[in-house]
Parts: C-alpha cells; structure tokens; sequence
C-alpha cells in the first residue's frame, strides 16, 4: 500500500477548478481495474479542409507523434458540395454531382487528400458519412450556409431524394478507401452515418434517419463486410428529446425492419452519441462546473445499458466538449473566455477522469470521447475560438499540469492533456457539482 499527498494546483494564478487543497492519494498495488483505454485520443472540428492546410498537417502529426495508441480524426462535411474552400462550420469535397442525364458523377480528390493526409501524418479516421450533396438532397437552396448570419440549416441538411442512389455513393465511396488504402487499413477505421440527427442537423424525421442509416450501413458491409458502423451520435441524452431519439435508434438497429433489406435490425458495431456541457459568464468570471457534461454522459451510458445486446458494445462520445460551438469565439460568446487559458486543459484532464469512473459505474465500454477541437486557418490569435492550436503554435488545452507543479510550472508545461490525463486523473477529485 502506498500513501503520498499532493497539492493540487489545477490553475496558474491561484485560480482552480475544484479549489486548491491537499489531496491523499492511497495505491493498492494488489487490485486490478482492468484494462486501461486511453479515450482521449479522439479529435474532430466542422471543416475537413483545414487537414490538408499546412497547419493542420502540423497538428495532426503532432497528436499522432505524442500517443502510443491511435488517434481517430472526426469531421463534418465529408460529403458536402463545394469547391473545398473551407469557412467556419463549413467545408466541401464535391464528392458526388449529376451529369446531365442525372447520371452519377464521383470525384474523389479532395477526399483523396484528406485521407492521404490522414495516412502521412499518422492518424486514423472515424469516418462521418454526410453530409447531403447538393444533387441528391430535396431541399437544394440554398445550399452553403452564411454562419455566423442567418440559419446554419441550408440544403445539405435533407434527406436523399433518392436512398439507392445515397447508398450506391456511400457503398462507392467505402470500396473507393478500400482499394486505395487497402482492407486491412479501412477495417480498423470507424464508421457513422450523420451528426446529431435529433436537432437541425438533419431535417428529417426519425424514421427518415432510420432509413438514411440502414441504406448507408448496408452499403459499408456489402463494400468491406469488416468495416466498423455505428450511430446515431445524436446530442446529450439528458435531454428528453435526444434520449427518447437513441433509444428509439437503439431499438430500430436491434429489433426493428431494417429499411434497405428488408430483414430485422442494422449493423451497429458502436454505439455514439455527444455530451456537452454549458459554462456561465458570472460576475465577470466564467463558471464551467462539470455537472452538465456528466450528466449527458450518464445518461447515455445508462441507455446503453439498458439495452442486454449492447452490454459489450464499444462506446465513442462522438463530441465531448464544456459547451457547444467551437466556432464560437470569445469575443461574441464571453462565456468562452475559458479557452485561452489554463481552464480549458484543466476541465478536460478532469472530464476525462469522471468519465472513466462513469463507464465503470455503469459498467459499459468506453472506446473513445472526440475532443472537438483543432484548428482555424487565417484567423486573429487567440480570437476565443475552441482550438488546440492558433497559427500553428499550440494553445493551452495542449499542456496540462502534474501534480508536484507550481504555477510557473504549469505555465510552461508543454505535455498533452489528454495524454498526461492518465497520469492525473486520480488526483483530481470527484467534482461535488454532479
């Protein structure tokens, strides 16, 4: 048995997230907890664009070089219609457009150098499959967004006009990375169909995205039956209406009709959803209490297990953030103030920690939690956006603080926060706000 204590110093400046005190730690040698996964080696941001960018490229091989597991990549607009200039929330890879016969053209080049570059820079993706292309989708115009002005909801947010043809490019698209990749390659990737289908992300209905599921998963196993398909990633399921939506997912893809075969149920190697929390700007000072967070993340794995089928089931919190917007800076939002400072890396190492001790609680399978985060091109430095890098020079969530530090210490720490959270988390302790 071994007993040490520590001081805790979570902020620099005198300022901590749990308050600074002593903290005992005691160590039985003799017990096991079983394996340990390191969930922190999952990233995502809107605009697969920036990957490619030559501080992306940076970052990703910086993430890669400071893991020994794997690092999965995360991003929105995989399939979105454009001409691959990327802008907040936004980007495009024409992937898919119609001659003018209505027949389909594919064109994989922008994809090719987002994936290439996954391949140099040492990172793997966990593969989202949307969003609508502009020919395929039932609500066309407009189609590109304007964020931050006007509605984020435009036409690449519809159904398919026509699901055969949605699943004949998904199935293109899987037999494309496997012959260019290899099988062996795609086959330890991760698949999902779509982001938060419970909110604007999808205007659709439940059902609908059923379908858009059971079309798209269908035609990832029939291209590489080894491939790895989950879903929904639908928002926090603390909310009644997100949990009502995984569940109601969960026992469509376990019981019910499968709507592109025919037969009964869905592939549905993973289960994902997200959980954010939602910091205040109080008195001049921004309050980020982990209680919403994990509370969201409770929630789901209670779901989850809910489910007997699913008890072994791996399970990847698709976003995992303090709040809901990386694109939102601290300069409109000033409740994000958070970002440019030690807060950031210290809520996240402890997140990290309480969801571990969660999975274990609910006895379910953690695989992974996406940091949603990267980085923004041509933008002012440190604007307050949700980044781990700003012109290629790496922001705060990038260091992290050991235990024995002083704040000058954690100042000039420049170890990974999530790869140093295994090493903290249980010197963290338990937060009395959840």
């Amino acid at each position: 048995m071994l007993t040490t204590t520590y001081l805790v110093a979570l902020l620099a400046g005198g300022v901590s997230l749990f308050g600074q005190q002593p903290v005992s730690i005691v160590v039985d040698l003799a017990v096991s907890r079983g394996t340990w996964n390191p969930a922190w080696t999952f990233f995502g941001y809107d605009e697969p664009n920036y990957t490619y960018a030559k501080n992306g490229r940076k970052l990703l091989r910086e993430l890669s070089a400071a893991s020994h597991s794997p690092v999965y990549i995360r991003t929105h607009n995989l399939l979105t219609s454009g001409d691959g200039a990327a802008s907040l929330k936004w980007g495009s890879t024409n992937a898919y457009t119609e001659d003018a016969a209505g027949h389909p053209v594919y064109d994989w080049s922008i994809l090719d150098r987002i994936f290439d570059t996954y391949q140099q820079t040492g990172v793997k993706p966990l593969v989202e499959i949307g969003f609508m292309p502009e020919a395929l989708s039932t609500h066309p115009q407009p189609y590109r967004h304007t964020f931050p002005v006007g509605s984020l909801w435009t036409g690449w947010a519809y159904p398919p006009k026509d699901y055969h043809a949605w699943a004949e490019l998904v199935y293109q698209w899987v037999r494309h990375c496997a012959e260019r990749y290899g099988a062996r390659e795609v086959q330890s990737w991760y698949w999902e169909v779509w982001n938060e289908p419970d909110i604007g992300y999808w205007q659709g209905t439940p059902q609908e995205y059923y379908k858009l599921y059971d079309f798209a998963a269908d035609a990832v196993k029939r291209a590489l039956p080894t491939a790895r398909i989950g879903g929904p990633h639908c928002t926090g399921p603390a909310s009644p209406q997100a949990a009502n939506f995984l569940r109601g997912f969960l026992e469509h893809a376990l019981h019910g009709k499968n709507l592109a075969t025919g037969k009964t149920g869905s592939p549905l190697d993973y289960v994902g959803f997200h959980a954010k929390g939602n910091p205040h700007l109080v008195d001049g000072h921004v309050e980020i209490g982990s209680r919403n967070q994990a509370r969201n993340i409770s929630s789901g794995f209670e779901i989850v297990a809910g489910f007997p089928e699913l008890r072994d089931k791996p399970i990847i919190i698709g976003e995992s953030d303090p709040e809901g917007c990386a694109a939102c800076s601290a300069k409109t939002n000033p409740q994000n103030a958070y970002r440019n400072g030690p807060l950031y890396a210290s809520y996240t190492a402890a997140m990290f920690h309480h969801t571990l001790e969660l999975a274990a609680l609910h006895k379910v399978r953690l695989a992974g939690a996406v940091t949603w985060a990267f980085e923004f091109e041509d933008q002012p430095w440190f604007e307050g956006f949700r980044t781990l890098a700003t012109n290629g020079s790496p922001g705060r969530i990038m260091e992290t603080v050991d235990p024995t530090e002083t704040a000058s210490d954690m100042i000039s720490s420049s170890t990974t926060c999530w790869e140093l959270s295994r090493r903290i988390g249980t010197v963290i302790p338990r937060s009395p706000n959840w």
